[in-house]
This record gives structure tokens, sequence and C-alpha cells, in this order.
């Protein structure tokens, strides 16, 4: 039996578009009703979501409803709570020569929102914008990444069962290619820096604003001061958390020689309590996305190894199962391959640097990260690196936790994105703040303003501006 022909894009983007042009989802009631059913979509379906996570990525039942359901879960709450204050007119000063008016910045849907995710959290970066895509009253386009199939297919059945407005559509880069060629009123890409290129490229042909949520390299410094063994303890954890397939885990660690050669032991350590001996047969750890991606993170490790570095923990990679194993790698120069690019994976390389001014001069190099991490109780050391060094986000003795507050606009900077969404950054990333002033026709106090320019006018129009 043969499946039916996948629809055009532009047709379901028409679709979505001219529901939204009834005027259906500008109304409080349907923006809170839809949030009630994504909450329903949620919970109704939570061990469906999860199985189709652990069959794409090996997630545990736990770490699903962690890093994808429940913080779904707990970014409606928050947005369903404080949505009726967000969207409330906001009254805005006047100054005296304009008195007497009133002025204020009104919030309005911008209309149909397509949102391209990626496969590393197939749930959470798919329906963690719509959450503010529909809670700024829009409609919204959305496309899975065709590299979590199951997630994906689950996800095109039932967003369109739950929620009014949403079209999901499913395939591979054609279809994203198709998708783009479309009008839309916003564009909000997860992903790395090559595809988001070609986004933007697309958006400019329309004029289309978009919000890219990239990555990049995030560092980690470490220095003396810190509890090491509780910081290994985060380090470890932030960093394997989705086998590493995290664009805001920390990346590769910095830190004084000393406190280099210390963390190793710790880390091992930290890995072993959390995944036991084989990482491989525990249930809590997770799989690589494809065999070409854990190919990409071998062939990164043994380049690594051959250029000088050393493997403090780790193993042999099962590229066939898309497993790689937690490793650690120590004595890491700038130049090593695992620091070329982002590594996206459970490899976390040890970086010794003479000082926190090297450390910075190293993060400073290279492009923008999207998160900084730093373990140290100096707090000179964290007024330096909040004033020296540019990121999305920065968290002090704490990996991740940024992203997944909804009380915090969660974006990049540079080369790792461009806008935030979260919460009331969400609401206002995608609507406009549209001006609204109000001046009563008496008494007439622009006639001061309108020509013809005598001799009082001129005098009074000079003294006013």
């Amino acid at each position: 039996m043969t499946s039916a022909p996948a629809e055009p894009a532009a047709v379901v983007v028409q679709r979505v578009r001219e529901r939204f042009d009834t005027g259906v989802t500008r109304p409080l009631s349907w923006r809170l009703a839809q949030l009630d059913r994504m909450v329903a979509l949620l919970t109704e379906n939570a061990g469906e979501i999860e199985r189709a996570l652990h069959a794409d990525l090996h997630k545990s039942p736990t770490e699903s409803h962690l890093t994808e359901i429940g913080v779904l879960l707990e970014e409606i709450r928050h947005t369903r709570k404080h949505l009726r204050g967000w969207l409330a007119p906001q009254r805005v000063s006047v100054p005296w020569q304009y008195q007497p008016a009133r002025a204020s910045l009104v919030l309005e849907p911008l209309g149909t929102v397509l949102v391209i995710a990626p496969w590393n959290y197939p749930v959470f970066l798919l329906l963690g914008p719509l959450v503010g895509v529909l809670a700024a009253g829009n409609t919204a386009v959305l496309k899975p990444s065709e590299l979590a199939p199951h997630t994906a297919e689950v996800l095109e059945r039932l967003v369109p069962r739950y929620l009014d407005g949403v079209a999901v559509v499913t395939g591979g880069p054609d279809r994203t290619t198709e998708l783009l060629r479309e009008r839309v009123d916003h564009i909000v890409f997860t992903g790395g820096g090559r595809v988001a290129r070609i986004v933007m490229a697309a958006a400019a042909e329309h004029l289309t604003p978009v919000t890219l949520e990239l990555g990049g390299k995030s560092p980690a410094w470490v220095d003396a001061t810190t509890d090491l063994p509780a910081a290994a303890r985060r380090l470890a954890w932030g960093k394997l958390v989705n086998a590493g397939q995290t664009c805001v885990a920390p990346d590769y660690l910095l830190a004084p020689p000393d406190v280099a050669r210390a963390l190793e032991p710790l880390l091992a350590r930290e890995i072993r309590a959390m995944y036991g001996a084989d990482p491989a047969a525990s249930p809590d750890f997770g799989r690589i996305v494809t065999s070409e991606h854990a190919a990409r993170l071998e062939r990164m490790v043994s380049e690594s190894v051959a250029a000088g570095a050393r493997v403090v923990v780790g193993g042999k990679a099962d590229v066939a199962a898309r497993y790689v194993p937690p490793t650690v790698l120590a004595d890491v120069t700038p130049d090593s391959p695992v620091m070329a690019e982002e590594i996206f994976g459970p490899v976390l390389p040890i970086v010794p640097v003479p000082d926190l001014g090297a450390a910075i001069t190293h993060v400073r190099s290279g492009d923008k990260p999207l998160a900084l991490y730093a373990f140290t109780a100096d707090e000179g050391v964290r007024a330096r690196l909040l004033r020296e060094t540019s990121s999305g986000a920065v968290g002090f003795d704490v990996p991740l936790v940024q992203a997944s507050m909804p009380s915090l606009p969660f974006g990049g900077v540079g080369a790792s994105g461009t806008g935030a969404y979260h919460g009331e950054a969400s609401v206002r990333a995608f609507s406009h703040a549209k001006p609204v002033v109000r001046k009563p026709l008496l008494p007439d106090t622009l006639a001061a303003v309108r020509p013809p320019f005598t001799a009082v006018r001129r005098a009074l129009a000079r003294r006013l501006l």
C-alpha cells in the first residue's frame, strides 16, 4: 500500500495563514485553550512520546521527562499564569510638549510562524517555541527533524489532533527548502551555523524576521577556589545529558595545570557513579543520533590522541550501534582536532592554560559561545568573566539549567544565535509591539507647529523642540 503524496508546502502554509486571517487566534481565550490542549497532548501521550525518544536517541523515560516533556509543561504553566499581564497594553510616558496625550504599546500577533527544529531535543525544541507562538496569538507550521523519525511521526499525528492552526510537515532537507520558499511572518530555526545561513538567505527574500538558536563551543572555567569534587559532578552530568548532544553542554574545560590534573580522576569517578563500569549497558546513557555522527566523534577522538591528547576515561566506540562512550581527554591543546568544531557528543577535553587571562584570551579568540560556565568561588574571577567575555548566557557553578528556565530568555549572540525566546521573551519575540497614541482634538496644541511659521510660531517651535 503506497502512502499519500505529501501536501505541497504552499498549500500547508496557505491553509494555516487563512486560519490566522479569520481572527480566531486573537482572543485570550483561544490562546489559553491552546496551551491547555498542549498540556493534554503531552500528558495523555507521554508514554508514546517517551518510546519514540528512546527509539531515536535511546533516552530513558526519566531523561525524556526531565529534558523534554516536564520542562515543556513548566514552560506552559509559567506562560499561562502570566499571559494576561504580558498582553496588557504598556503605558508609555508622553513628553510635555505633546500633552494632553496618552501613548501605549499593544502586542499584536505576527501571523504565521515557521518552526524548524533539530533532532537532539526533538520535542522540546519543536514545541517549546510553539508555546510562545500560540500564546502570542499566531498560527504555526512545524518542521521536525527527519533524523529523529519516530518522534517526528508521533508529533505529525498528534499535533493536528490537539491544536488549532498548527500544521506539521515531515520529510528531509527538500521539504525544509520547500517551506523556506514560502512567505511566513517569522522563522525559528535551531541547529548549526551552516544551515542557519541558508535559512537567513531564504528569509531575506521576503524580509522575514528570524530567531536563530545555534550552538558553538561553550567553555567552562574551573579554578582551585571551587569545590573540585562537586564541580566535577556537575560538569560530568551537564556534559553527558543526552549523550552530550546538547547545544548548551560544556564543550571543553579550561583550567590551570594543577586543577586540570586534579579533575581527571574526579570526572572518571563521577562518570562511573552515573553510568557504571560499562555505560553501554546503562539504561540511562543515550546513543548518538546516527552512525555517521558517531563515526565523526570516533574520528575526532582518535585524531586528537594522535596529536598528543591522552584518554583519561573512555573506550572503543561502536559506530554501528551508535554508541560513543563517555570520554575525557587530557593534555588537549587549543589547536587539537577536538577543538576545531563543536563536539556535540560525550567527549570532554581538558585544556590546561596558565591562568584566567589566558583562558579569557582563548574564549575571545573564537566565536561567541551560546553559554559560558565557571566553577570558582572568587568573585573577582566571576566579575572578569562577565566583563571580558560575551556569550548567550553565563552559569556560575551550574551548567544547562539556564536554558530550561521559563523566566529567562534563551538565545545566543553572534555566531551562536540571534533573538531569544522562553516565557515573556517568547510572547514578545512572536508579537509586534505596536505604538498607539491618543491625543484629543481639543485643545488644539498642534497649532503652534503648523504653517504659516510666523515669528511667534518660529520661536515657539524652537523652544518646544
